[in-house]
């Protein structure tokens, strides 16, 4: 290659699937597929490019900062969404009137930020959206749980290998009010509390000061973070409260999924958006060792910010990068492509008839065929399918054909069964 001649890549930031790629992204795609029907979810999807004034009205202030965005020929401001809950507010409350709640959908989305890339963050990625709206009950939070935890578990992580932390925006407005702080300082603070050991804490102090908070408000913040129980939150609050019957009922319902193992309190949890409202929860590995594998919560009010009626909603987002990073590491993803079915070949052009009728038989039975382009040699032949997944090969000669069978090969084993060719 010339000095002067240029080399392309994938766009910072983003990836290119090559076949052994694809084959764990099926996997997954399948996996969420599969839980997300298994428990009653509809599939629904939009297109990739949504309208930028939807997404900086909704997706909170740090992806504000984050979205690709342009316009199109005819001037029109657009971007690459951010996420999906957006798009699937606009979508409920364009159809509102017309759908039978509540909602059970999922969606598997391309999402793009522009964004510090660090370990388990991209600047584009796959993510796997449940949502339920119109459901006022807290089993709507334990019903998205316990999906997502089911995926997790079709891949290989049992409760010891996995954390779901929850806690409740509701609950920390509540504190929040019994400590003095009014509720026009609660989404600063919020945000603060959800950049907790992203930035310094004197920065984050300073925030928390410059938003209106005195001194002893901003240490009240801070000792919140040390409340180490759910028991303990809620004796901070009068009793009958409908935070403190939420809560009660949630951690009753995770016993009856067979959850309380795996999904403990944690204070700490705020989530970024600003459109949570209710409980929020986020799901790690045991060892804390990744970012997170997903997160969601309850928004009571992002349908009606959008054009349609007050409902509300809980989403979970759980997105394929760190999922990936956590079973390579964990040893449960098999390197390369999933195994074909069988390969076949021939050994001159005079067999090239025998081996389509014997491929196109194969495939209308519904197996997975790779048929030769060209006549090969045997060795050149079997060289080349071991290079490649098949379990299974055919290689017909002329001997074969006078036969009228062939002989089925198991790469892995060497045995070999003969089959009748086509008449």
């Amino acid at each position: 290659m010339s000095s002067g001649e240029t080399t392309f890549s994938a766009p910072r930031g983003m990836r290119d699937f090559y076949p052994e790629d694809m084959a764990f992204r099926n996997r997954l795609f399948e996996t969420w597929r599969v839980s997300a029907e298994r428990h009653g979810f509809e599939p629904y999807d939009a297109p990739v490019v949504e309208s930028l004034e939807l997404l900086k009205r909704k997706s909170g202030e740090e992806i504000t900062d984050q979205i690709y965005f342009f316009q199109d020929k005819s001037g029109r401001d657009l971007a690459l969404r951010p996420e999906m809950t957006p798009t699937l507010a606009r979508m409920v409350a364009a159809r509102q009137g017309a759908l039978t709640f509540p909602l059970k959908w999922y969606t598997i989305a391309q999402c793009f930020r522009y964004e510090r890339m660090t370990r388990g963050r991209k600047r584009e990625h796959y993510q796997w959206n449940l949502d339920i709206i119109g459901e006022r009950t807290v089993a709507a939070e334990v019903e998205v749980l316990a999906t997502a935890v089911d995926a997790l578990s079709s891949l290989g992580l049992d409760a010891a290998a996995i954390r779901v932390h929850f806690s409740s925006r509701a609950l920390l407005a509540a504190l929040l009010v019994a400590l003095g702080i009014e509720p026009q300082h609660h989404p600063a603070t919020f945000l603060v509390l959800d950049k907790r050991g992203k930035l310094p804490d004197p920065e984050l102090d300073a925030t928390l000061r410059a938003s209106g908070l005195t001194p002893d408000q901003c240490q009240a913040v801070w000792r919140l973070l040390g409340i180490a129980s759910l028991d303990e939150a809620l004796a901070m609050l009068p009793p009958g409260t409908d935070v403190a019957r939420d809560l009660t009922e949630f951690r009753a319902m995770l016993t009856d999924y067979g959850l309380a193992d795996i999904v403990q309190f944690d204070i700490a949890v705020v989530r970024g958006l600003s459109y949570y409202t209710g409980i929020v929860f986020e799901a790690f590995d045991a060892q804390r060792q990744f970012r997170a594998l997903f997160g969601g919560g309850r928004y009571d009010n992002l349908l009606a910010s959008v054009g349609g009626r007050p409902e509300t909603g809980v989403g979970l987002g759980f997105g394929d990068v760190v999922i990936a990073e956590l079973l390579a590491e964990l040893g449960k993803i098999t390197p390369g492509a999933a195994p074909g079915d069988l390969a076949v070949g021939y050994m001159q052009d005079a067999q090239r008839s025998c081996a389509m009728r014997l491929a196109h038989a194969l495939r209308r039975e519904g197996r997975q065929v790779d048929l030769a382009l060209v006549s090969e040699k045997p060795k050149h032949f079997f060289g080349r399918v071991s290079k490649r997944p098949f379990a299974r090969a055919i290689y017909i000669g002329p001997d074969d054909v006078t036969r009228g069978t062939a002989r089925l090969k198991d790469l892995a084993t060497r045995q070999e069964t003969e089959i009748p060719l086509p008449g």
